[in-house]
């Protein structure tokens, strides 16, 4: 959190209280997104994760508390204003039958659209920058439907690009991809953060993939409290990971990278038991009880 001699992050809330489906999730919850981080949100299934992101990109309305950007409770922006300011990744993204990648990165200008300023060069331009950016200019013309997975996440993320805006929220970029497909997002990930100056917030699941990405990370219990906070070398420990997450663990050193890699405990091996060796053969073979069966 801040303190009295610390600006305010573009993006934070403070004593949310969140519910999703009548279901209570979160009391008295307060995050800071650093400025210009890569901010990893992890936690066990159902500990509020994608309800707190949803909650910071206004998709959702606290019960409780506030969630401010840029100074100002972001309930009181227009929803175009927000649209400007934070683009929105969602878990599940569905396009309409037979759009092109090319248009559906261009939906991604909507915010920037007035009655009497329609599609203009500074559009035509931003949208191909995020597919520049993205490396699906080659997919334009074809329907997002005959895409891939990987391909489809990156046209999604193009459009949420073509927005234009500084802070990206990202829902489970990396859900029902294969491990390459995942790389290669969250690897786009970090280079829209390290190049371009995007603040970047993301929920995943894969531990691993948090403290190698993360500048940030954010660890949530069930019921949505804050487990710890801060840089994955120093918050990626064994015992949180047992303490939060129920797994015994090692942490050791990514060859790769140097970021904290949670190596789950061996089960334990049960022996099977061996019959004592005697030393005397079988007095009475197999195949002589079944022919005196016979």
């Amino acid at each position: 959190m801040t303190g009295p001699n610390t600006p305010a992050p573009r993006l934070r809330a403070e004593d949310l209280t969140l519910s999703y489906d009548r279901r209570e999730v979160a009391r008295s919850l307060a995050v800071d997104i650093p400025d210009d981080s890569f901010t990893v949100i992890i936690g066990p299934n159902a500990c509020g994760k994608s309800t707190l992101l949803k909650a910071l990109a206004r998709m959702l309305r606290p019960k409780a508390g506030q969630v401010y950007l840029d100074g100002q409770a972001i309930a009181s922006y227009r929803s175009r204003e927000v649209a400007r300011r934070l683009g929105l990744l969602p878990q599940s993204s569905s396009a309409p039958g037979g759009i092109t990648a090319g248009d559906l990165v261009a939906r991604g200008r909507y915010p920037h659209q007035r009655l009497l300023k329609q599609w203009s060069p500074e559009d035509e331009e931003a949208v191909a920058e995020a597919m520049r950016h993205t490396g699906v200019r080659e997919l334009a013309d074809r329907p997002v439907d005959d895409l891939s997975g990987g391909q489809r996440q990156r046209v999604w993320l193009a459009m949420v690009l073509a927005q234009q805006t500084s802070i990206l929220l990202l829902d489970e970029p990396t859900t029902f991809l294969d491990i390459a497909h995942q790389v290669e997002v969250l690897d786009l990930c970090a280079e829209l953060h390290a190049r371009r100056g995007h603040t970047v917030v993301a929920v995943l699941h894969d531990l691993n993939q948090a403290c190698r990405y993360a500048t940030h990370l954010v660890v949530m219990r069930p019921g949505g409290t804050i487990a710890a906070e801060g840089d994955p070398a120093t918050v990626m420990t064994a015992e949180l990971v047992a303490d939060v997450f129920g797994l015994p663990c090692r942490i050791i050193s990514d060859p790769e990278t140097g970021t904290p890699l949670v190596v789950p405990a061996a089960p334990r091996r049960f022996e099977r038991e061996d019959t004592p060796d005697t030393g005397a053969p079988d007095a009475t073979p197999a195949g002589a009880v079944l022919a005196e069966t016979l």
